[in-house]
């Protein structure tokens, strides 16, 4: 098969147009279908749908063109039919259909049928048979397996940021008690953003040598795309105009990504996405969820052991989340949810105050007993304190954990200001690092407490990675007293 054919996906959904109850010899009317959910390959696939009825049933064929059914009547009991979409959609819009499957006894279930236009070549031209070979974790097993996690930050996903790391500095991380790295990664930025969203080999073969190197040691890898220009992460991303570019770009990129990866056992780990586009509303919701889905999609085609490898997902913790919005997936128990960590952010990130653009006073103070009586009091943190970080963590594990859904904290980090920085230098420098101190620790612990893993963001603060070296020690035993 040419690698010109399209990239696109059918999505087969039912639900049911009507309920009203009809008696035949005695018996309730039933049309109950077994697989609510399909995907159907755009470049050619068949998908089975599977259903039944005590009654005979039929199928109106009225207008289907493009969709092709294997049989369109029968007798009651179970059924099974092959749904087929052969045709490339050149169109230049998704495009669908309605299957009416009637029964005699009165009920008629709809089957809409989506095809997405043709926007990038099919990348899924090797495709293996399943190997659980290295792979028998589950996401919730593999996470009892890290201790602590390292983000690889401002390094993969930019272009000529920080040097590259080497053999020796992930061998430090792993002798400081670190035995998991989040590596960051663009991709559109790296050559993707071509016509055919094809990605480099040279880059994607650099990937996989800091991939091998972290596996090589023992540590275990979470491989994301990262911002990477905003293509899917843009906040304009999470209209239905830009759906279909979305996913045929998820799609493409993770048909490459892991075919490139796939050979690596349990150690390697996949990431959707980073930080989507703030959900607001139920329609941007479902798009989010779409994105993340082409991901696994995407991934789980590849076959080999990628068809047992655990992904990550990530968005509004309010919108997605089991039992709301959330993707499928064939491989059960799999899946796992990442959040960020960067509460209050006037402590953690900001870098201004309102004179100079900045959304609120920076806080240089934070946790009990670490307020400062001598610096102005606006610098004392107001918010995201003890018993607020307590309240979240506990949300999280009422929300994910207890539904099976293992977590990530994938980011926390927060802003440790010196005497010899050019402005905003705490009055209280004592009690300034004993807030930030104080701060690891604290989400370190709470995050390990609920089963949770915490990755701290790094970018050569921590860590130096041309002398492979310590530089914040301080940093360093905060995160490592929570143990």
């Amino acid at each position: 098969m040419k690698n010109i054919q399209m990239i696109i996906a059918a999505i087969i959904f039912v639900a049911p147009i009507s309920l009203a109850s009809c008696k035949k010899s005695g018996q309730d009317a039933q049309l109950s279908l077994a697989n609510q959910t399909d995907s159907v390959a755009a470049w050619g696939g068949t998908k089975s749908l599977m259903f039944n009825c005590n009654s005979s049933w039929g199928i109106d064929t009225t207008g289907l063109n493009w969709v092709k059914l294997s049989q369109v009547s029968g007798d009651a009991g179970n059924a099974t039919i092959q749904v087929a979409v052969s045709d490339t959609n050149y169109t230049g819009a998704a495009r669908s259909k309605v299957i009416l499957l009637n029964s005699a006894n009165g009920l008629t279930r709809r089957i809409n049928v989506y095809q997405f236009p043709y926007v990038f070549p099919n990348y899924n031209t090797s495709p293996k048979a399943p190997d659980a070979t290295g792979m028998s974790s589950t996401a919730a097993q593999l996470i009892t397996k890290i201790k602590l996690g390292v983000n690889l930050g401002n390094t993969l996903e930019l272009v000529n940021i920080n040097p590259g790391p080497t053999e020796n500095y992930f061998k430090l991380l792993k002798q400081t008690g670190f035995n998991a790295v989040r590596i960051p990664a663009g991709w559109y930025l790296h050559g993707g953003d071509n016509a055919t969203a094809q990605i480099p080999q040279e880059w994607m073969d650099s990937v996989k040598k800091v991939v091998q190197m972290c596996v090589d040691n023992d540590m275990y890898v979470l491989l994301n795309i990262h911002w990477d220009g905003g293509w899917l992460e843009g906040a304009g991303n999470a209209a239905d105009s830009k759906k279909d570019m979305v996913i045929a770009r998820q799609t493409a990129y993770w048909q490459q990504i892991a075919t490139a990866m796939r050979d690596f056992d349990e150690h390697v780990l996949f990431a959707s996405a980073n930080e989507p586009f703030n959900v607001s509303n139920d329609a941007e919701a479902k798009n989010l969820v779409a994105y993340h889905q082409a991901c696994i999609n995407a991934v789980r085609s590849t076959g080999g052991k990628n068809a047992y490898r655990t992904i990550a997902i990530q968005g509004s913790e309010e919108f997605i989340q089991p039992g709301r919005y959330f993707p499928t997936d064939a491989t059960p128990n799999r899946l796992l949810f990442e959040f960020h960590n960067y509460t209050p952010s006037n402590f953690a990130i900001l870098d201004a105050d309102p004179s100079e653009g900045g959304w609120g006073n920076i806080f240089y103070y934070w946790g009990a007993g670490n307020h400062s009586t001598i610096d102005d009091p606006f610098r004392n943190a107001t918010y995201g304190e003890e018993a607020d970080q307590l309240a979240f963590f506990k949300k999280m594990k009422t929300e994910y954990i207890d539904k099976g859904v293992p977590l990530i904290m994938g980011e926390y980090s927060t802003n440790r200001r010196k005497a010899t920085d050019p402005i905003h230098v705490p009055r209280d420098m004592a009690k300034h690092n004993a807030s930030v101190n104080a701060w690891y620790t604290y989400l370190t612990k709470q995050c390990l407490a609920i089963g949770a893993k915490p990755f701290v963001w790094e970018t050569g603060g921590v860590f130096d990675r041309v002398n492979d070296t310590i530089k914040d020690q301080q940093t360093v035993d905060a995160i490592k007293a929570a143990l």
